[in-house]
């Protein structure tokens, strides 16, 4: 099949409906019962949503701003008539504030935003008066007092198919289809401009890494405004992979049991509660169970491809004992979870791939469509600790201080009304400088060691790579979550979140009972234990590397408490400055 016939998105649902037309090319859960709509429908209701644009007055270049709290057929359909009448969808988070919706929205004169419920509309709302060029919002859900997204289906009729027709012939595969803001770890959010063909280049790439076939079902949980999401959408679109919409994060587990997915995207942090709910379960065994369910896991942590035969062995007695029922959790027809965003712990790519789980980590930026290199099981092609080979079309070179650049039909057209912001970052020879620091590893693998822009300097003049040091201190099955931190100081210390469960447990057995997580955070054997964890990795650190202080946190990092942006990374400035009174205390 001929994939590289697909030059713009929109054509798309056409180009499935011609080689693999499907029932349930989108399915959503309403009332307890999974709804399809066939490809067919699909078009149908692109086709209607965007004689609406046409009737509405939208033109070609007006930018579209949609905004959803889950994936949704809803945002799909939109998306794709968005984009056939000529017109550019700037998808948004839906936890940031009113004001950086004001400023999104003013800086891309969008006209209209169509959202998905009404605690979105009303942060839309709040600032519209400040936008002058939203002419109004709409909500997919019903909601009073805003217009429906119904009202944009049936505004226009097949009177307009002849002028859809003549928009759709002037789209060229260069032109800009998305602006995509990214999540502001480093400051103000910048628009990433992307083309078609940036979009579908990657996509087309990906597939000789994923697997697909009849029958094959994703499902789909992340925020869709994410390119990483988006990409692979479109992706299931062109290869014929049904996609089912998880109705929130809260209901994935039973989701992922009712679809039997053979693929789905995940986020490190996501695959960590996975295996720490697994954990949990393996502690509350008994007797030989309990015995087989952690020698198993001992197995799969020494998990490498090319072990040799005595190994192989004793993971196929740990896969027919324990494995196979971790897979049934998952489905048991998963053939790849797609891991991005941000770093995965090699120990945890160890277990999952040892249990016979195929979590493949790809690395990616959203102005690289996002997907630069990826693992996967074909042509001996995964390397844990690394993120994979390189895509087809795509070039990485290491410059002389580390730095990945990069080049490709996936990199974006630049930064939205930032031409000097983009020169920085893009050279005159046309290498996009990522911010991130790596290397080659068995020629063709790229690793990644961290970001340019984290990494800091102690008062001796030693570089910081903080996220390799976060990633060996989460291999802890006491530690959640950890943000380094010590710039301009004298070593590096940890603002460590312990994984309350395990701590619990520890904390109750020695009779202190309904313990909180202040009272696990101030207990002294508790964070004697936390020291030893991290003395243990110390062991591997260079002596100006070393964590020799800590402090204990008694919540977790999220987004809605500002230490997280929406994709899961630290926003490490944040961070500083929230707990600035226990970095003093390390320091003090």
């Amino acid at each position: 099949m001929d994939f590289n016939q697909v030059k713009r998105i929109f054509e798309l649902p056409a180009f499935q409906l011609k080689h693999n037309p499907l029932t349930n090319c989108l399915t959503t859960k309403y009332d307890g019962q999974w709804v399809p709509m066939s490809t067919a429908d699909f078009i149908t209701n692109i086709e209607k949503a965007s004689y609406g644009l046409i009737k509405m007055g939208v033109k070609p270049g007006d930018k579209i701003a949609t905004i959803t709290t889950t994936c949704r057929y809803e945002w799909n359909v939109m998306d794709m008539a968005i984009l056939q009448v000529g017109a550019i969808n700037v998808p948004l988070y839906p936890t940031i504030t009113s004001a950086d919706y004001q400023y999104i929205m003013t800086e891309a004169e969008v006209t209209y935003a169509i959202v998905s419920d009404k605690l979105l509309a009303e942060k839309v709302a709040a600032v519209k008066a400040n936008i002058p060029t939203l002419i109004d919002i709409y909500t997919f859900n019903k909601v009073a007092g805003y217009k429906n997204w119904d009202e944009i289906l049936n505004a226009g009729d097949s009177s307009f198919k002849s002028e859809l027709e003549t928009r759709k012939a002037n789209v060229n595969e260069n032109d800009l289809a998305t602006i995509i803001y990214t999540s502001g770890t480093t400051g103000v959010p910048k628009g990433v401009m992307l083309s078609h063909k940036n979009i579908l280049s990657n996509a087309i790439a990906c597939t000789e890494r994923i697997p697909y076939g009849p029958g094959f079902r994703a499902l789909s949980f992340l925020p869709v405004c994410h390119i990483y999401e988006r990409m692979l959408q479109y992706l299931y679109m062109l290869t014929g992979i049904a996609i089912y919409y998880a109705e929130s994060m809260d209901t994935i587990g039973d989701n992922i049991k009712e679809v039997k997915p053979h693929i789905f995207t995940a986020v490190p942090r996501l695959l960590e509660k996975v295996f720490d709910k697994i954990m949990a379960k393996g502690h509350e065994q008994k007797g030989i169970k309990k015995i087989l369910f952690f020698w198993s896991v001992r197995v799969a942590e020494k998990y490498d491809p090319h072990n040799g035969i005595f190994y192989k062995i004793k993971l196929a007695i740990a896969r027919a004992l324990v494995f196979k029922k971790w897979k049934a959790g998952l489905g048991g027809n998963i053939e790849a979870v797609a891991s991005g965003s941000a770093a995965l712990q090699p120990r945890l790519a160890r277990i999952f791939l040892g249990a016979g789980i195929n979590v493949w980590e790809g690395y990616g930026l959203t102005e690289t469509s996002p997907v630069i290199a990826v693992n996967c099981a074909k042509n001996d092609g995964i390397r844990i600790g690394t993120v994979g080979r390189l895509i087809s079309g795509v070039q990485v070179k290491i410059a002389s201080d580390g730095e990945i650049c990069t080049k490709g039909p996936n990199l974006m057209m630049g930064y939205y009304k930032k031409p000097e912001l983009t020169k920085e970052v893009i050279d005159a020879e046309g290498w996009f400088h990522t911010g991130d620091i790596g290397e080659f590893v068995d020629s063709d693998f790229l690793k990644i060691t961290d970001r340019k822009k984290e990494m800091f300097k102690t008062s001796g003049g030693k570089y910081i790579a903080p996220q390799v040091i976060e990633n060996l201190l989460k291999g802890s099955v006491y530690i959640e979550q950890v943000a380094i931190v010590g710039n301009g100081q004298k070593f590096p210390g940890a603002l460590i979140v312990p994984k309350f469960a395990q701590a619990r447990k520890m904390v109750e057995e020695k009779g202190v009972k309904d313990a909180s997580n202040a009272d696990i955070c101030n207990d002294p054997d508790f964070k004697a234990l936390i020291r030893q964890e991290i003395d243990n990795v110390n062991k591997g650190l260079g002596d100006w590397e070393k964590v020799k202080k800590f402090e204990l946190l008694d919540a977790e990092f999220t987004v809605d408490g500002g230490e997280l942006t929406p994709t899961l990374k630290l926003k490490r400035k944040f961070i500083d400055q929230k707990y600035q009174k226990l970095i003093d205390k390390i320091y003090g």
